[in-house]
């Protein structure tokens, strides 16, 4: 059983067709790059993946169930989607990484925060800087972070590195990298060639809308 299928999925916003009849399976630990023109569909896909937004025709299943029979707390502890523009709320960065315990009800695990600020090179004096005064890369490291303090699943990346510097992009890279190696299973739309078969498995290609292949490159 594939852990996320897509049979025959379409989305259509305001009369224009953005996906059409998308069928496709991942299975648990593929490393997926998602390529293709701008425009294309391929955020919307992963939009549709953590049921951010629902297909206007086919169906999503995750785990062999459908995306619409999980509570949209569930599913998005499990698919978890980081956007290519980071959003931090609050005032602090501490803000942040305390939200995802809160939720849960839980303390929050100093050790599991520490763990993951060193793995993304950040200090944890990090914790009571000002979110604005931070600048694109720590925004996009500080967001990781909050997405993976509860490990999910399936790691849903948009263009999460096609703002940062190159040390930035190493270090979120190689952090990816190894949790795919863990039995993650991560899609990431990326417009940098190289970096689309650096470490994938797989290479999505989508064009207008359409599937136009899924290669098995490892």
């Amino acid at each position: 059983m594939a852990l996320l299928d897509f049979t025959d999925v379409s989305f259509v916003a305001d009369g224009k067709t953005i996906l059409s009849d998308i069928s496709f399976a991942i299975e648990q630990g593929d490393f997926v790059s998602i390529v293709g023109p701008s425009g294309g569909g391929k955020s919307t896909l992963l939009k549709l993946a953590s049921s951010l937004q629902s297909p206007t025709s086919g169906h999503i299943t995750f785990e062999g169930k459908k995306l619409e029979d999980y509570e949209p707390t569930q599913l998005r502890q499990q698919v978890s989607y980081c956007f290519q523009t980071p959003y931090l709320f609050g005032e602090i960065v501490k803000d942040n990484i305390q939200f995802p315990f809160d939720i849960r009800h839980l303390p929050m695990d100093q050790d599991r925060v520490k763990n993951l600020f060193d793995l993304f090179k950040m200090d944890l004096s990090y914790l009571e800087q000002d979110v604005k005064k931070l600048s694109g890369g720590e925004k996009q490291r500080i967001a990781l972070i909050r997405q993976l303090l509860f490990t999910p699943k399936v790691l849903l990346l948009d263009e999460v590195t096609s703002s940062l510097d190159t040390q930035n992009k190493e270090i979120v890279e190689e952090v990816i990298a190894n949790l795919q190696a863990e039995g993650m299973t991560i899609l990431w739309i990326t417009h940098d060639s190289s970096q689309s078969r650096k470490y994938a498995n797989k290479v999505m290609t989508i064009v207008q809308g359409q599937l136009e292949s899924l290669e098995v490159i490892k």
